[in-house]
């Protein structure tokens, strides 16, 4: 998708002359108004790799091939209509081109034909100094609060998250170019070397708030919970499981973690109030990297009825024998209604 999203754009807009000041660097703030591994998580990073492999830029598999920018998501698709949603101009600059009127739906509903031409969805570019332009993708249709020819200052808001054009999950898809060439803010100027994550971050382009926030996660959890039933991928980004209580006919673990890479093994255990485990569940090592997994552990109520207490999920990702992640959650079940 190196060229798609680009082009995805280059709709019949007279581009407005842009008059910058020449500049070397740039100073990029976060583009989406959240607190990164808290409301926000970056689900991919540019692709450094130029054959049909995949590699980002601390040399892990969080991208997909060609892929041109950073994705930024909310932790579900509820969220993302709220603040942390929120799209920020990365720096200040000129709005080039915008686009606002493609529907906000995932393109699992509507197949990739249905989103020819308009990859991107709704968003904009803008122009900065030094030969830069940012690009702003998959926001929420009619949600952009500027247009061609504005200038817009750095953490101005522009527009919404969504889930428009050729996306499967709501995220702010951002991209970086310098005269037309694409830059990975994380790792500006490097294809290969050292895959230390932490030394490339002291050259990014992030300015020194985004740097300090944005710390490579080699995975992460994005959200979980303890649900009364059934569990799915669209309840959980609706934020719509069933509420688990008392009287509730089954207890389920779940969560979701995101960045997988090839021969993980995920983990999920549960154990009730009085120390004992109540189910054990652990996957096969994956075969290739998995942009997003659910994963959920439950049991029927017993005919005695929940004990009542905390009950304690441990979630573990195995990967080259050890813990890549760690996350422990509660519920508490108070004594059965009658």
């Amino acid at each position: 998708m190196r060229s798609v999203l680009r082009t995805a754009l280059s709709i019949p807009i007279l581009l407005a002359e842009v008059s910058v000041a020449r500049a070397e660097g740039i100073s990029l703030r976060l583009p989406l108004a959240c607190e990164p591994g808290h409301t926000c998580f970056v689900q991919h990073y540019v692709d450094h790799d130029p054959s049909p492999g995949i590699r980002d830029y601390a040399c892990g598999s969080q991208t997909n091939d060609g892929h041109d920018g950073t994705d930024f998501r909310p932790p579900t698709r509820a969220a993302e209509a709220r603040e942390v949603g929120t799209v920020l101009a990365a720096a200040s600059g000129r709005v080039l081109r915008t686009r606002n009127d493609v529907p906000d739906v995932s393109v699992r509903e509507t197949g990739r034909a249905a989103v020819a031409g308009v990859e991107c969805g709704n968003g904009l570019v803008i122009a900065h100094a030094g030969g830069y332009e940012t690009q702003y993708c998959h926001l929420a249709r009619d949600s952009l609060r500027v247009r061609s020819g504005d200038v817009v200052a750095a953490g101005q808001p522009i527009g919404q998250a969504g889930l428009s054009g050729a996306t499967e999950f709501p995220h702010l898809h951002f991209t970086v170019r310098q005269h037309g060439k694409v830059v990975d803010p994380f790792a500006p100027g490097a294809t290969t070397g050292a895959c230390d994550a932490e030394a490339k971050l002291v050259s990014a382009l992030w300015d020194e708030v985004a740097r300090g926030r944005l710390v490579y996660r080699a995975g992460t959890v994005l959200n979980s919970g303890f649900a009364g039933g059934p569990v799915s991928m669209d309840a959980v980004e609706a934020e719509a499981t069933e509420a688990a209580g008392p009287n509730a006919d089954a207890l389920v673990a779940w969560v979701r973690a995101i960045g997988l890479a090839p021969g993980d093994v995920q983990q999920l255990n549960l154990t009730g109030p009085d120390g004992k485990v109540i189910i054990e569940r652990q996957e096969p090592p994956l075969v290739r990297p998995r942009a997003q997994s659910l994963l959920y552990a439950g049991k029927k109520r017993p005919p005695e009825g929940w004990l009542p207490g905390t009950y304690t999920a441990t979630f573990k990702v195995m990967r080259s024998g050890s813990a890549a992640i760690e996350h422990t959650f509660t519920a508490m079940l108070p004594t059965q209604v009658p």
